[in-house]
């Protein structure tokens, strides 16, 4: 028989064990009376018709999940019940499946398939919870990469079964696509090593073909938001390799026209989170090289007004989750600089304020996933310098207790993806991990900190497959 499916899909709270709820739209709805298993009650003349609900756990605070029940969304944000389908006859079948799994967790169906009988489906079930996180930290003098589980109450770092995995000579960079399931390393000795991450247990499996040529030493690799495309700032060359990742074994495949040509020793390279432009600190010609990335091809053409002045020595750049605002780490003058973006040519405007003051020798900077707070890594030091994000301008402003002691000689900084972590890789040695201050932004060193990893940390990253 054919399915028919409501006008719209209605979601109701648990509320303190029952009761009303509401319709996506916000509007009331009243509960069916009795046990929930009595059909819609139809029209004169036409077919009874039954419905598809459950029960949603362990959603955590500020997320949701988009369920899909027969190919039909509804968006839940909170725990409780929910209706995923009406207006089903007797011997449909019937579907519920995650169609957008939270930011931070995975979630799982129980029940979600079957076929209507002569009552409401009321068993579905889904419990959500926190994906597992991974950090990895290459080593560059040992040519290998540490794998740690990280411990989501505490940030504690704890090596994996199989850690250290072998890298390619020299490995200055890590990163990872953004589903979590594949890892890139550059090496300095001319590659780019590629790995497959196991999502249970965060191990590394070297992907067939790995490692895959680049140019001459490449120090930065990162991957564009959709997966697609991965790039590679070769420093003595020049230049930046373009290449498209295999969606389903994570081989990299130069794109035509690539490696593309860039400033004066590119040393860091990124992508803005709608995938439409690339940037490139060049710390020999103290510049930014921007560039409109073609959503089909994944090569670079460089936009009207590049490469944009920086500091001196810029070693590190990054944009921040909105895409509004791009900052530059320059190690030679101790400052961040940072500038406005073009949302539709991806022009470079140096904002009021800029460049702002960091420690010694600023090597490394990132932005946490809300775009509230800036964390920069002083390789001189020996500090992290936090900032609070001006949403509207992107100033920087020093957080109190800023800068925070870090190990020797910190390279790399990262938070995780819920937020909640900064973990810092120090070239003289060992992680650093601190928890963040939701409303502040500052840094406490986690019990444990910091934590062992090969010779010369000089990269960190941290996946959530």
């Amino acid at each position: 028989m054919s399915v028919m499916l409501a006008a719209s899909l209605l979601l109701s709270s648990c509320g303190g064990g029952g009761g009303g709820g509401f319709a996506l739209g916000g509007a009331p709805i009243v509960p069916d009376s009795g046990d929930g298993s009595a059909p819609s009650a139809p029209a004169s003349g036409n077919t009874v018709t039954y419905q598809v609900t459950g029960s949603l756990s362990g959603l955590a605070t500020g997320e949701s999940v988009t369920l899909l029940g027969n190919d039909q969304p509804v968006v839940i944000s909170q725990n409780g019940t929910f209706q995923a389908a009406s207006g089903l006859a007797a011997g449909a079948a019937y579907t519920v499946t995650v169609g957008t799994r939270p930011r931070t967790q995975a979630c799982v169906v129980t029940n979600g398939t079957g076929v209507i009988g002569t009552s409401n489906v009321s068993n579905v079930s889904v419990a959500c919870a926190i994906r597992p996180q991974f950090a990895y930290v290459t080593n560059q003098n040992d040519s290998t990469v540490s794998a740690y589980r990280i411990d989501a109450a505490t940030g504690a770092l704890t090596a994996i079964t199989g850690s250290p995995f072998v890298a390619g000579a020299v490995p200055a960079s890590v990163t990872v696509n953004p589903a979590g399931t594949f890892a890139y390393v550059a090496n300095a000795g001319g590659t780019v090593s590629a790995y497959r991450i196991d999502a249970a247990t965060g191990a590394l499996t070297t992907i067939t073909g790995s490692p895959f040529l680049a140019g001459s030493e490449p120090v930065s690799v990162t991957v564009n938001p959709a997966g697609t495309f991965a790039y590679v700032a070769n420093n003595f060359s020049g230049t930046v390799s373009a290449y498209r990742i295999d969606a389903g074994t994570g081989a990299l495949t130069a794109i035509t026209n690539s490696p593309f040509t860039a400033g004066n020793n590119p040393y860091s390279v990124t992508v803005n989170p709608a995938g439409t432009f690339a940037y490139v600190a060049n710390v020999g010609g103290s510049t930014v090289s921007a560039y409109r990335i073609d959503a089909g091809t994944g090569a670079l053409t460089a936009i009207t007004g590049s490469p944009f002045a920086a500091g001196s020595a810029p070693n590190s750049v990054t944009v921040n989750p909105a895409g509004t605002f791009a900052y530059v780490a320059n190690q030679g003058n101790n400052k961040v600089s940072a500038y406005s973006i073009d949302a539709a040519t991806g022009a470079l405007t140096a904002i009021t304020g800029s460049p702002f003051a960091a420690g010694s020798l600023p090597v490394s900077v990132t932005v946490n996933p809300a775009g509230t707070f800036a964390y920069v890594a002083n390789y001189g030091d020996s500090t992290v310098s936090a900032y609070r994000i001006d949403a509207a301008t992107g100033a920087l402003t020093a957080i109190t207790g800023s800068p925070f002691a870090a190990g020797n000689a910190p390279k790399s900084v990262t938070v995780n993806p819920p937020g909640t972590f900064a973990y810092v890789a120090n070239f003289g040695g060992g992680v650093s991990a601190y928890r963040i201050d939701a409303g502040t932004g500052a840094l406490t060193a986690i019990t444990g900190s910091p934590f062992l990893a090969g010779s010369a940390p000089s990269s960190v990253t941290v996946a959530q497959p």
